[in-house]
């Protein structure tokens, strides 16, 4: 069947590396994308994903950013949700004490305390760079510029990702979507976006969700592939993610999404 769309993850999903896409998703993306919509849909940040859509060669779509909490299309906003500023000023006397550090990101801008081994990372898997400034003027900025966070990324050791996950579930979980990414990091977005309200809201009038196709790997994919026409998670998916999925095709390192299309989307 042919889809009219296809959204894609990016880290663990259609990247074959930490930070790149591989030749062989260019070639098979390319055969297709005059005739199907590539969004790419990511936790990441604008600046982190201009670039494989750049090497992707579809520069002219557009892409949700922080899990469908910032969507764009080129430099043009069409969507902004972000947690404000009291919220954030809690999350952060929360974390008060504890070995956790809050990256904060609004738009194209990141912000950390100080650099870490988690920053250092990040940086060089997103080809993106940070901001270093106390967390507390950071908040105060954005309380003066009436702005609040697309997404925080709280890095912790284990232990205090252990102590405050709880706590923030308890004290937030009604206006939060808390999301532990692995042992150290929890991810925290805004409770009323996800990636398919994004998805939705680039749908065009003529186009249902059984048009598309997405693929993923982790919890934040789940919504996204139950509700669209097909969904495929890589074999590196987790469990859940693989439980709900109309298919699932091989290892992001052994360029699954590039294998699926090849072999059912290329005609």
């Amino acid at each position: 069947m042919k889809y009219k769309i296809l959204c894609s993850d990016l880290d663990g999903t259609l990247l074959s590396t930490k930070s790149d896409v591989s030749l062989n998703a260019i070639e098979q993306i390319g055969k297709i994308k005059n005739e199907t919509k590539i969004i790419l849909v990511s936790a990441r940040m604008p600046s982190a994903m201009w670039y494989i859509q750049e090497d992707l060669g579809i520069t002219d779509q557009p892409i949700i950013c922080y899990n469908g909490a910032l969507v764009l299309s080129g430099n043009k906003e069409l969507n902004s949700v972000f947690i404000p500023i009291d919220i954030l000023n809690t999350i952060n006397e929360l974390c008060l004490g504890l070995d956790a550090d809050l990256g904060l990101y609004y738009s194209n801008e990141w912000f950390v305390p100080k650099t870490s081994l988690r920053v250092e990372k990040e940086i060089k898997y997103t080809k993106s760079t940070p901001v270093f400034q106390d967390t507390e003027q950071t908040l105060q900025n954005w309380q003066e510029r009436k702005i609040g966070a697309h997404k925080i990324m709280l890095m912790c050791t284990k232990t205090s990702a252990d102590i405050l996950m709880p706590i923030l579930q308890e004290n937030l979980g009604d206006s939060l979507n808390l999301y532990r990414s692995n042992d150290t990091l929890i991810e925290i977005a805004p409770k009323s976006v996800s990636k398919l309200s994004a998805i939705k809201l680039l749908m065009e009038d003529h186009e249902l969700l059984t048009d598309i196709i997405a693929f993923g790997d982790n919890y934040n994919d789940i919504e996204m592939l139950e509700n669209v026409g097909c969904g495929v998670a890589v074999a590196n998916a987790r469990d859940e993610v693989k439980a709900i999925s109309n298919y699932i095709t091989l290892e992001n390192t052994a360029d699954g999404v590039a294998h699926y299309i090849a072999k059912n989307l290329v005609y």
